[in-house]
């Protein structure tokens, strides 16, 4: 498919298999648990990425497409998939970024699938960003986006990945390599257990004022024993 649009939308998402996403929930869930409730996180992170307009939009798969969940938005022509490539997350991005400038895009912008209750007003933010770089900070020290207007993907080596200073030591490279930075409202992942109690106030909080409709995952949450729940 050729370039559309010289903005690109990428989220990033691991495949979803029983017991090999989002590991760090399985201390308080069990594997099926957590596996169904990812599918219900990554469905809305799906449907709010195809939501946007004015994009070309991608699902970049780690480690690789085999469950085929992607398959109905591929076909549906909303969005193309593709394997992150690279040994870490930092190396992953990278290569997700250099491949679309390479394809003739000029704004990419990539979100995380852990935050589905993210403002679609802070992806069109980046989006329409004239800046060299643009960053979501998350609660935990990470980020959930980051983009970019022209190619500063050496800011991705040496950095910690996993750790709390993910964002601090990205920001104090983007600042060595001179560029110029739109930094978003800080936002949340959803990672831990303490996440989802505050996941399911807040999608509680979404339905009631009528700013936001996620009710398959607020009545999965609604269903968990939280007494498991640390």
């Amino acid at each position: 498919m050729g370039v559309s649009s010289k903005k690109a939308l990428i989220l990033f998402a691991r495949d979803p298999e029983l017991g090999k996403v989002k590991t760090r929930l399985q201390s308080s869930l069990d594997a099926e648990t957590t596996y169904r409730l990812y599918l219900r996180i990554l469905a809305d992170s799906v449907a709010k990425v195809c939501a946007v307009e004015g994009v070309d939009r991608f699902i970049g798969v780690y480690p690789s497409h085999q469950s085929g969940f992607f398959d109905a938005v591929v076909a549906s022509g909303r969005a193309q998939t593709f394997p992150q490539e690279g040994d870490d997350l930092g190396m992953r991005m990278r290569h997700a970024f250099e491949h679309r400038f390479a394809e003739g895009y000029e704004t990419v912008v990539i979100i995380g699938s852990d935050s589905p209750t993210l403002p679609a007003a802070y992806i069109r933010q980046a989006l329409d960003s004239d800046r060299d770089a643009m960053l979501g900070p998350s609660a935990d020290g990470g980020y959930y986006l980051i983009g970019m207007n022209r190619r500063v993907t050496d800011v991705f080596e040496g950095v910690r990945w996993g750790s709390g200073h993910v964002l601090t030591e990205t920001l104090a490279r983007l600042k060595a390599a001179e560029a110029g930075l739109t930094l978003l409202p800080v936002w949340y992942d959803v990672d831990r257990p303490e996440d989802l109690r505050f996941l399911k106030t807040h999608l509680e909080y979404l339905e009631h004022s009528g700013i936001g409709a996620y009710s398959e995952t607020l009545r999965f949450l609604q269903q968990l024993n939280w007494e498991t729940v640390a």
